[in-house]
């Protein structure tokens, strides 16, 4: 885990990615989809560093998918330090960010409520 990273604008784990050596995050100049994402874009114009600094219920962009948007809602209640913290423990407690490409432990989920009690326990 490069803690460093931290969490990109859309709540995906930058500290987490397998891109992470050659990425250095959405404001880096570096990142692949610069020219394409909403999210960037959209908390960009807003003047926000994070799409969870908004009070909108967003389903925009990366936010029809359960990762970034349950990593996004976590942040939104827990704070972006709980969220890095419980990412390095269920790291070091095998859970997997990516398994198979971009899919991972925490892309098993239907129900956000469910993602998030597994980022918090590290347990299905």
């Amino acid at each position: 885990m490069k803690r460093e990273l931290g969490i990109a604008r859309c709540g995906l784990a930058c500290c987490l990615c397998s891109e992470n050596e050659h990425c250095g995050g959405c404001d880096s100049g570096e990142c692949p989809g610069t020219a394409w994402c909403e999210n960037r874009k959209c908390s960009k114009e807003k003047n926000y560093g994070h799409c969870y600094e908004c009070d909108s219920d967003c389903k925009k962009g990366m936010f029809g998918k359960i990762k970034p948007y349950g990593f996004t809602l976590f942040v939104k209640r827990y704070g972006e330090d709980e969220l890095l913290d419980c990412l390095e423990r269920n790291e070091r407690n095998g859970v997997v960010y990516h398994r198979e490409g971009i899919i991972g432990d925490y892309d098993d989920f239907e129900d956000v409520e469910e993602l998030i009690r597994f980022i918090k326990t590290g347990e299905k």
